[in-house]
């Protein structure tokens, strides 16, 4: 089949090389424009961008689709299908209508549940146990579009996003030449969504990253692993800025809510609103992640001291 493939993270790369390993004519490739990163800002080229690369793969990277001009030039390639991945722009109506099949568009969830921007963090952070790939025949709307092939794996008790990024990428990957497979065949069959059923997933923002240790530790440490690899679940220790990076929920210890109620080489024990967070990879702002028994090696720890919320006291409460 003739392909435009529209993506632009790790996670649209790798559907990308499962179309180009599938065999599939891939007539255009879609991809944000390169942006600074890193410390010197360098510009930088998309994920995609640097497969297409290697892969001698045509480019195009349009700030907009808007413009007359980019619709012209993929109405010219007479492609029959569009596949859409983790791209980061709006396809306006007259770029749906271009693909003889219109365009195809691998979700990282099980939709209805999850629209929208970040469906991996949000299926961690509310515990859900499984997630998946959709693939959906898109829309005008925000992922509201008919489903055409799901496919499902579980959420396991350790994942971060990151970890499970990894899994629904190659999954994503599958799916799509999967649906391909059986558009040619004329065997997909759309299946609309039910509105009612549907959850939204924001966009992740800083803020929501801050622990109140008033939650349970079941739900703190879902926050640890939501937020793996950005932006980080965070609280304060002596009114420094403490980034945690893994850790397990127990029932060990009982003290106030952020109140550090033992420690030692396996990790720093704080008491929750239910429950105990062991945390066991952690990060000082300006420094590098270290276990627990590092942190201790370079910080004294004294009991019924507190982690907390910005500018609270960071010794005991009364």
């Amino acid at each position: 089949m003739k392909i435009i493939f529209a993506g632009t993270p790790a996670f649209a790369a790798t559907a990308l090389e499962a179309l180009i390993q599938a065999g599939h004519n891939i007539v255009m490739v879609l991809t944000q424009p390169d942006r600074p990163a890193g410390r010197g800002m360098q510009m930088t080229a998309s994920a995609v961008k640097l497969l297409a690369q290697q892969q001698h793969l045509p480019i195009l990277q349009p700030a907009s689709l808007k413009n007359a001009d980019a619709q012209t030039q993929l109405q010219s390639l007479n492609a029959d299908v569009m596949v859409v991945a983790a791209y980061g722009l709006i396809l306006p109506p007259a770029i749906l209508a271009i693909p003889r099949f219109g365009c195809l568009n691998i979700h990282a969830s099980l939709l209805p549940r999850w629209r929208g921007a970040a469906p991996i963090q949000r299926a961690i952070l509310a515990g859900d146990h499984e997630t998946g790939i959709t693939i959906m025949q898109m829309d005008a709307g925000l992922d509201t579009g008919d489903m055409l092939l799901k496919r499902t794996i579980a959420i396991a008790p350790d994942d971060t996003t990151q970890s499970l990024h990894d899994k629904l990428s190659l999954l994503g990957g599958e799916s799509i030449v999967e649906a391909l497979r059986l558009l040619q065949q004329s065997q997909l069959i759309p299946i609309p969504q039910n509105g009612e059923q549907a959850s939204y997933a924001a966009k992740i923002t800083k803020s929501e990253a801050e622990i109140d240790w008033r939650m349970t530790a079941q739900q703190i440490d879902r926050m640890v692993r939501a937020f793996n690899p950005s932006p980080g679940a965070y609280s304060f220790f002596r009114n420094n800025l403490l980034k945690i990076w893994q850790a397990s929920a127990t029932h060990e210890g009982a003290g106030k809510p952020g109140e550090i109620v033992a420690f030692g080489a396996n990790g720093i024990l704080v008491a929750c609103g239910s429950g105990s967070l062991r945390i066991e990879v952690m990060q000082k702002s300006g420094g590098k992640r270290m276990t627990a028994a590092d942190f201790l090696a370079g910080n004294q720890v004294i009991p019924g001291e507190f982690l907390e919320a910005s500018g609270n006291s960071a010794s005991a409460h009364d």
